[in-house]
């Protein structure tokens, strides 16, 4: 019995001492040991003890989550739902359907059929809300209700579902799905390539190298790289990219942490494709992460000129780390700078404000850094373009009208009155325009604006404290709903814009709105006239 009890306390010790000899946060072990033991007690207790039924699954699923938001937005929990979802986002290949899909309050639409893909041939649509799959009804499906799409390859799937109030089912099969990191190449005019880059999965890099090798071949003698709504991904496929357009031996990005063995410097590895090349990059406030890492690097390299808007901001690196029951974490484990020095991070979410809303930097905090030939740039807010293309910013209204599906909406509604025979014949006219201002009218769109946030905790305040400013504030709130009455024709092209593009990829697929940007999109205009001009290298310089 001693000999039992002494192994009981010598293993814990050991490991006890393993892991306060190993850990990087060792100062901190008793306390943590203290927190655990304190919430296994209490869980325990009150799954034993509560007057209703409880379940241990989705009251630890929510601890574990309410946790995770006080850190940063990247840190999550992964289940195992969510663990293949992430593989099949960096590996680029999934079993499915082939269709973009939105979940909203319960709800199940299609976003996107991709083309010859069997969503595709099955006849689907943008706009069609899938009702059942199989006999499964998504009203009852608590879980992640994509995966009721995906399945093993050639297996069938009946589909039920909405199309403009009337009900209709389909078959699909199965098959490979393959997500292309570059899903458009093209030269664009007789000396300018032009490369979409949409993701950083485990493709990039390949993709990437076999569009400049091949538009080079085609006789392209300057490049665009267009990183607008590039969310990021793989850190390493981001160095590998920029290494095809600078040295051997160059530091791309470095990376800091609290944690010793997280710290890294990443370089340049092998020989670049070209050093020479003229090179844009496009860029807006979806680019972020990994897309921010090319933007920057090349920026403080002087190797490329940047137009667009500032990008997303986020200067934080995520590292998967595997628990039990195929579970995973995906923490935050150091912030990387860019080769100047700089960490565009936008949001500090370790100061939060007294509502607990992380802190964006504000302009005049911005540090300068100099690139590699002395131009200044900044830190603080993302990667700033060094022409700037004020329609590649989004509006709050029309950042409101995507979320609330109004804009989606609309084009659902015009794409089933309207037709096409091409791309050359496609239209949005300004009567068209009108007809989606009555159409947001008639949805009872509404949204709050910040500043109006703002006037009713200024109102309340007033109020207690007995200021007589009443008229003063109706004024004000007058004036707020007057811009707002007058937003959809304030940022009508804007607007215009977004509606287009949407329409288009309906009629003509992804590969037809690339293309229509070619001809329409200021940003792709404004590359090329740059690299045409003498204005490139003045900017470099």
């Amino acid at each position: 019995m001693k000999s039992l009890l002494k192994k009981r306390v010598l293993i814990p010790v050991l490991a006890i001492g393993i892991f306060i000899s190993t850990s990087a946060f060792k100062n901190d072990f008793f306390e943590i040991a203290k927190q655990i033991e304190i919430f296994t007690t209490l869980f325990k207790e009150l799954n034993m003890n509560y007057v209703d039924e409880t379940n241990p699954g989705d009251l630890m699923d929510t601890a574990i989550k309410s946790m995770l938001n006080d850190l940063d937005p990247y840190t999550k929990f992964h289940n195992e739902q969510d663990v293949e979802s992430y593989k099949i986002n960096n590996s680029g290949e999934y079993t499915g359907i082939g269709a973009g899909i939105n979940r909203k309050n319960g709800r199940l639409f299609v976003t996107e059929p991709f083309k010859d893909y069997p969503a595709d041939k099955a006849g689907l649509k943008a706009g069609d809300e899938i009702i059942q799959v199989d006999n499964i009804k998504v009203s009852d499906f608590k879980e992640d209700t994509g995966t009721l799409l995906k399945g093993a390859p050639n297996s069938t799937v009946e589909i039920t579902y909405l199309r403009q109030g009337k009900e209709h089912k389909t078959t699909l099969t199965r098959s490979a799905i393959d997500i292309d990191a570059v899903p458009f190449s093209k030269k664009i005019n007789e000396n300018t390539g032009y490369i979409v880059l949409k993701k950083f999965n485990s493709k990039a890099f390949a993709q990437t190298k076999k569009a400049v090798v091949d538009l080079k071949t085609e006789g392209a003698t300057q490049l665009i790289l267009d990183l607008r709504g590039n969310p990021g991904g793989l850190l390493r496929e981001s160095i590998r990219i920029v290494n095809l357009f600078v040295p051997k031996g160059e530091v791309i990005v470095t990376t800091k942490s609290k944690v010793k063995k997280y710290n890294k410097v990443y370089t340049t590895k092998d020989d670049p494709l070209d050093t020479e090349i003229p090179l844009v990059v496009l860029v807006n406030g979806s680019s972020a992460s990994a897309s921010e890492i090319v933007s920057g690097a090349l920026q403080d390299l002087d190797r490329a000129v940047v137009i667009g808007s500032r990008s997303f901001g986020k200067g934080l690196v995520q590292r998967p780390k595997k628990l039990t029951y195929g579970t995973q974490l995906k923490v935050t484990i150091s912030r990387y700078y860019t080769p100047s020095g700089r960490c565009i991070q936008a949001l500090d979410y370790w100061n939060r404000d007294e509502k607990g809303n992380a802190v964006k930097t504000k302009e005049k905090d911005y540090n300068a850094f100099k690139t590699k030939n002395g131009r200044t740039v900044y830190d603080g807010g993302g990667v700033d373009p060094d022409i700037k293309i004020d329609n590649e910013s989004l509006s709050n209204i029309s950042k409101a009208l995507i979320q609330e599906q109004i804009l989606f909406n609309f084009c659902t509604d015009f794409y089933y009155k309207n037709s096409f025979n091409d791309l050359s014949s496609f239209t949005f006219t300004d009567k068209d325009y009108e007809s989606f201002k009555q159409f947001v009218i008639n949805s009872d769109f509404n949204y709050k604006t910040k500043t109006e946030k703002l006037l009713e905790r200024l109102k309340s305040q007033t109020e207690k404290d007995e200021i007589g400013v009443e008229q003063d504030i109706k004024n004000l709130e007058t004036a707020i709903v007057n811009a707002k009455n007058n937003a959809l024709n304030t940022h009508k092209e804007e607007l215009k814009s977004l509606l287009a593009d949407q329409l288009v990829m309906r009629y003509f697929y992804r590969e037809g709105l690339y293309h229509y940007h070619i001809q329409n999109h200021e940003a792709i205009q404004k590359a090329i006239a740059i690299m045409n001009s003498k204005e490139y290298q003045n900017i470099l310089k």
